[in-house]
């Protein structure tokens, strides 16, 4: 007998994944990977990205090795919502330039039974947590964290080091702009 209030076994069960590092770290390849892996399954995915990123491309979700992903760039968060109808997957790209509203944009969708992946920088250019992020990490069913390898010494790297004087909190750049470094070359850099 089927009661009304039993969970059907297959009932989809939404979770929030989130994918941080430094730059150059692997977010955007990894989050493009477990997206085409969803497509490869069938499930029906959509990808945001902040209207604002037009590095690589105006559209799409490109990562620094030039793989890439159809996406739909938004505005702010709360598009997100109005534009993730009948999806199984939500992938959201550099979530660190999107506004506060993401957290509960992503527990919104979560609650309803999407599978939410976010990729983001967790630090800014002075090693302090970014955005949303933190508030992200912290409902994350799920955290995986990527590093790069440190241009200075070679050990593991955690922090995005400036090498420009730009003091903007947000400044779209590339190796002419950035470069991973490990902690202590960070705090060394930052002297």
């Amino acid at each position: 007998m089927f009661l009304e209030n039993t969970i059907h076994p297959h009932t989809r069960k939404g979770s929030i994944e989130v994918i941080c590092g430094s730059m150059f770290s692997g977010k955007t390849e990894e989050l493009i990977r477990r997206m085409k892996r969803a497509q490869f399954a069938k499930q029906k995915v959509e990808i945001f990205k902040p209207a604002i990123d037009t590095r690589y491309d105006e559209v799409k979700v490109v990562s620094h090795d030039s793989n890439s992903i159809h996406s739909t760039p938004v505005p702010s968060s709360s598009n997100i919502l109005l534009l993730a109808n009948d999806v199984t997957v939500v992938g959201i790209d550099e979530a660190q330039f999107f506004d506060e509203g993401l957290t509960n944009v992503c527990n919104q969708l979560a609650n309803s039974g999407i599978r939410v992946i976010v990729a983001g920088l967790d630090m800014d250019y002075l090693g302090n947590p970014f955005g949303p992020m933190p508030a992200l990490l912290a409902i994350a069913e799920y955290v995986t964290k990527v590093h790069a390898i440190c241009m200075r010494c070679g050990n593991l790297a955690n922090h995005s080091h400036r090498m420009t004087d730009e003091s903007s909190l947000v400044l779209l750049g590339e190796t002419n702009n950035y470069e991973p470094l490990c902690r202590d070359c960070f705090s060394e850099a930052r002297k």
